[in-house]
């Protein structure tokens, strides 16, 4: 029986791969077969070691989603390297920390201008493509417990991460009939560098890790399967879900 989680042969974008879950998704991808377009601001070294550590290959694509103007230029960029895009994961985003009466109208707009605006210009720009080609293919984007939760002091990330679960839903609903997955990850308390103050807050840290039934801060490494089931044949019929990965905080 065919392995209904390869990838081979297929073509991955993964937006912010340079660090934390983006990183760690690239590489599971890569694992499972696929070319892997890395597309960020930073350096994209370490990731693009730790795929040819696997066996894989990996394309960067230095970029920042904060305006529209990058998007048609990823896609040429991609094509060009393998011919084909069959997956997009929309991770890059940004947080902002302020009560909300203090928070600020620059705040605002940076962390709706990455985290919603551009995921819905690059899915449009891919989905685009993948019509005219007469072809299906996979977007996952990256929501956030703040998607199901209100959250503290993080109003622009709370309303992004609100919104793209929307934005994920309606997007299924339009797209499906053209073989074309919308499906989202809503990640828990992960170890990344969105997470450092929270890590370092002693009073923050333990109440966070005393609702988590997993008893742990998720691992990067521990997003990975999610990813690929998502990005894989093994997900045809899943339209529309925003899969929790949270260790249970859901659950409590």
């Amino acid at each position: 029986m065919a392995n209904s989680f390869d990838l081979t042969g297929k073509t991955a974008i993964v937006t912010g791969a340079n660090t934390g879950l983006g990183q760690a998704i690239a590489v599971a991808l890569a694992e499972a077969g696929a070319k892997v377009a890395l597309v960020g601001r930073s350096s994209m070294a370490e990731t693009e070691a730790m795929i040819a550590d696997v066996g894989g290959q990996g394309l960067p694509i230095s970029a920042d989603l904060a305006t529209l103007d990058p998007i048609e230029r990823i896609m040429d960029e991609t094509v060009s390297w393998a011919g084909d895009a069959d997956i997009l994961i929309n991770n890059a985003g940004i947080i902002r920390r302020a009560d909300a009466l203090e928070f600020t109208e620059t705040d605002w707009d940076a962390v709706m201008d990455l985290n919603l605006k551009s995921v819905f210009f690059l899915s449009q720009a891919f989905a685009r493509r993948l019509v005219a080609a007469g072809k299906g293919g996979k977007i996952v984007n990256i929501a956030s417990l703040l998607s199901f939760q209100g959250g503290i002091r993080i109003p622009s990330y709370t309303a992004s991460k609100s919104g793209l679960a929307g934005l994920t839903r309606l997007l299924a609903c339009e797209w499906a009939a053209r073989g074309i997955n919308v499906n989202a990850i809503a990640p828990g308390y992960f170890s990344t560098n969105n997470t450092d103050a929270l890590r370092a807050d002693p009073d923050r840290n333990a109440a966070i890790l005393a609702r988590i039934p997993a008893g742990h801060w998720g691992q990067p490494k521990e997003i990975g399967g999610a990813a690929v089931f998502l990005s894989s044949e093994a997900s045809d019929y899943v339209h529309g879900t925003v899969l929790p990965v949270d260790g249970g905080w859901l659950a409590r």
